[in-house]
């Protein structure tokens, strides 16, 4: 299983980055897909998830900034960042959740500084 996660890089406050997740390996179509953050210091924490059937779920800071979407033909899961805000640097992960079994990929650094 591979996720292969792209997009970071350093964007001012207010500005918009998307991340990209391609996942080989797994039937993603039936798979939930996630977005994680850790920052320094700090523990991993859910942004966003989006299940198998579209129903999407999303951690209350990043809520109507952020949204997560998905191609099931491209077996691709994306994070759109909006409005972004110092607070969201971090280490961004991407999960897959395929027959209650856990996939990680690797990160992808996001930081927001002016």
């Amino acid at each position: 299983v591979q996720l292969q996660a792209s997009g970071g890089g350093l964007v001012q406050p207010g500005g918009s980055l998307r991340l990209s997740c391609v996942a080989s390996g797994i039937i993603f179509s039936i798979s939930n897909m996630g977005w994680y953050r850790q920052a320094p210091g700090k523990q991993r924490e859910l942004v966003a998830r989006i299940t198998s059937g579209g129903g999407t779920n999303y951690l209350d800071s990043v809520k109507g900034r952020f949204t997560i979407f998905r191609d099931n033909a491209k077996n691709t899961v994306y994070l759109q960042m909006n409005s972004l805000e110092p607070e969201d640097t971090a280490t961004y992960y991407c999960n897959a959740n395929e027959w209650m079994r856990d996939y990680w990929g690797q990160g992808t650094q996001v930081t927001v500084s002016s």
